[in-house]
């Protein structure tokens, strides 16, 4: 429904911008294909008000001039709809390059490509980089375009989430706030109406379907630092308690980047106290044999129960 609207609103501007003459409602209806499955001129009316008021809260300026005979036409005059000249430095242009590089995406690299050559024409001075190391967001989850349209759009939405230790999924209903991906992993962060509270969703962990829910109820926060509440979550704050882990010489990298401290303890092992927090047993356990967790025994038995599973499994 959101992707038919935009399009919608997006033919409706074209209509609009590209008339040398005012165009009434009459002629609009009939050129613009998604307004043909409305039947009801009292439900047309609503819909072209409403399109036309979305398009004015956009940006766009539309005016409305009444004919001779007193029958009213819309037209968007390009001189009154033109964005000022960009002006980018060579530096900035390369961060907007390098930013269109990093999405995976079909559907979001096809629009950053679009926005590059629309700036190329413009006259912006931006080359394309050839790199050995290319950046790159992947976003494999299947909530992910879902979630990131109801994020832009304010409204809620349900799913069902598994935790890190259950064994099926609970429903969620989640106003979300923002996306960011932070260790490899999306997140999604927003208001759950049924806890009344903020939470932190990874994506990976949600199943199903994401269902729309409605507008937002709850107050949006001018910031929404998702990393910050992930690794607060994760136990990463300043006052976060510490493990002690054996991990194997020449591995392990992305842990010894946490360490608190590293001893080395003989030519095969090194010990590191790195901060314990919420998902640590998961996290180890990827490591495999390079790494032995030694403190605290909560958090080995956690790391051995899950390399059993993966055993059996």
């Amino acid at each position: 429904m959101a992707i038919a609207k935009a399009e919608r609103l997006m033919n409706l501007a074209l209509c609009l911008m590209n008339t040398r003459r005012p165009v009434s409602k009459r002629e609009l209806r009939a050129s613009i294909e998604a307004y043909h499955e409305v039947t009801s001129d009292d439900s047309f009316n609503r819909m072209f008000e409403r399109d036309k008021d979305d398009l004015r809260e956009l940006g766009l300026v539309i005016d409305t001039v009444e004919s001779l005979d007193g029958d009213y036409g819309y037209l968007a005059r390009s001189d009154r709809n033109r964005l000022p000249d960009i002006a980018l430095d060579p530096e900035e242009a390369a961060a907007l390059g390098l930013a269109a590089k990093v999405w995976q995406q079909a559907r979001l690299a096809e629009a950053a490509s679009g926005a590059l050559q629309k700036l190329r024409a413009a006259g912006v001075p931006y080359e394309a980089t050839s790199s050995v190391l290319e950046p790159r967001i992947p976003a494999p989850e299947p909530a992910f375009e879902a979630l990131m349209l109801a994020t832009r759009e304010r409204r809620a939405v349900a799913f069902d989430y598994r935790k890190a230790n259950a064994v099926r999924p609970e429903p969620r209903v989640v106003e979300p706030w923002a996306l960011e991906c932070w260790r490899g992993h999306w997140y999604v962060a927003g208001h759950d109406r049924d806890r009344g509270a903020v939470r932190v969703f990874r994506l990976s962990r949600i199943s199903g379907k994401v269902r729309g829910r409605g507008a937002f109820t709850a107050e949006v926060p001018d910031h929404v630092d998702v990393r910050e509440a992930v690794a607060r979550w994760a136990g990463e704050g300043v006052t976060a308690a510490t493990a002690r882990i054996r991990l194997r010489r020449d591995s392990g990298y992305p842990l010894r980047s946490r360490a608190v401290t590293t001893t080395p303890v003989d030519a095969e092992w090194d010990e590191l106290e790195i901060p314990y927090g919420h998902g640590l047993d998961a996290w180890l356990a990827e490591f495999g044999p390079d790494v032995v967790v030694l403190a605290p025994e909560e958090l080995r038995g956690e790391v051995l129960e899950r390399l059993r599973a993966v055993a059996k499994g």
